[in-house]
């Protein structure tokens, strides 16, 4: 289950910055746990393991990630859980800037693992 959780955070790095950005769109908030297990499709295209691009259920659950963000208190929490996440599971950075154009969801900040979640909006 810990494997499973930690390739879980792996993907979610690529998807902070959806998660950043998600203000005023209606839906729960959503855990770090949760948005974890929402980005589990997304571990092997985040790592470089797996296919060119992100399968669809990856940017299904980026989606679910980015709509139920919904305050700056929780695009926080999740900012610093994704950058911890995305660390220790060895996330490729140029992989995660790949996601919005391949999932088509626009991010309107770059994706950088060095970000300061403290001044996420």
């Amino acid at each position: 289950m810990e494997n499973k959780m930690m390739g879980c955070a792996v993907l979610a790095f690529g998807l902070m910055f959806l998660v950043l950005n998600a203000s005023g769109r209606p839906s729960n908030d959503i855990s770090c746990t949760d948005a974890l297990t929402s980005l589990l499709p997304c571990q092997s295209f985040l790592v470089g393991s797996g296919p060119a691009s992100p399968p669809a259920a990856c940017c299904l659950g980026a989606q679910n990630v980015l709509k139920q963000a919904t305050t700056p208190e929780v695009r926080k929490v999740l900012c610093e859980c994704f950058k911890k996440a995305g660390k220790d599971m060895g996330v490729k950075p140029e992989k995660a800037k790949q996601i919005p154009d391949l999932c088509k969801i626009d991010v309107p900040v770059p994706i950088d693992p060095d970000v300061d979640c403290s001044k996420i909006p």
